[in-house]
């Protein structure tokens, strides 16, 4: 069962692990004694989500770190060597939709390169200094978060969609470059997940979103979680460049 699922020994970054989805997986594996890094674009952010896992800062550290910006990637990785003496974990999970929807034809190039940056470029260099690092430990697992608009289209989202399907095809890129390393890469492709962000809408908006899934309601963040888990643990040996939903029958439609 997943509550049996223990991450004893592993060491495990999270990246935008400071709130939203991030923050649940983050804290489900220290949960389950993982030591823990998170990284985000806020500093301080970053060393209060440590804090509030483990105060003592001995089973977890927080990072500023923007991952578009491949040398603060290559420093963040570096530290996480330093202070715990490996890596066996990774969850990309840092990136978000940029500005509400709107039509491809009336998109900035700026907005764009932005949501293509944060969501694309960003795992890619994640990936591209994570796996050297997990090699260097024996091996482990890597949960890119993708999302359900990585498999089907939503309208507006040009840049976002387009950015969560290329990271599909990263994934399954990287598990094949991978799979000869001991190190398996799969994505997490969410529906919309009921976090703190999305209950600041409108009841009608929340409502509207719920109802986009056949199952009725929005994905707890738990649940997403615990996906992410699985694919990290050795439940899920042979599974690698796989795409998991966890979208109540969105992308069945």
């Amino acid at each position: 069962m997943a509550n049996d699922r223990t991450f004893d020994g592993q060491v495990a970054l999270v990246t935008g692990g400071t709130r939203g989805i991030g923050q649940a997986i983050a804290e489900a594996l220290h949960a389950r004694g993982a030591i823990v890094a998170l990284c985000s674009r806020d500093a301080g952010d970053a060393q209060a989500a440590a804090e509030a896992l483990d105060p003592s800062g001995e089973t977890a550290l927080g990072l500023c770190c923007d991952v578009s910006d491949e040398d603060r990637v290559r420093r963040m990785i570096g530290a996480i060597l330093e202070r715990f003496g490996r890596l066996t974990l990774a969850v990309n999970n840092a990136g978000g939709p940029g500005e509400g929807p709107v039509p491809l034809t009336s998109k900035s190039v700026e907005t764009w390169n932005r949501v293509i940056a944060a969501n694309l470029t960003g795992t890619f260099l994640c990936l591209k200094h994570e796996i050297p690092a997990i090699e260097g430990c024996g091996g482990g697992a890597i949960v890119n978060l993708a999302s359900a608009n990585g498999l089907v289209g939503f309208g507006g989202l040009s840049d976002y969609t387009a950015a969560k399907h290329g990271l599909i095809g990263l994934t399954r890129e990287a598990a094949l470059d991978c799979a000869d390393k001991n190190i398996r890469v799969n994505a997490v492709a969410p529906g919309f997940v009921d976090t703190p962000a999305l209950r600041d809408l409108p009841d009608p908006v929340r409502a509207e979103m719920a109802g986009l899934h056949p199952l009725g309601r929005m994905a707890r963040r738990a649940e997403v979680a615990e996906m992410a888990l699985f694919l990290l643990s050795e439940a899920s040996g042979f599974s690698t460049g796989g795409v998991f939903p966890v979208d109540g029958g969105y992308t069945s439609r």
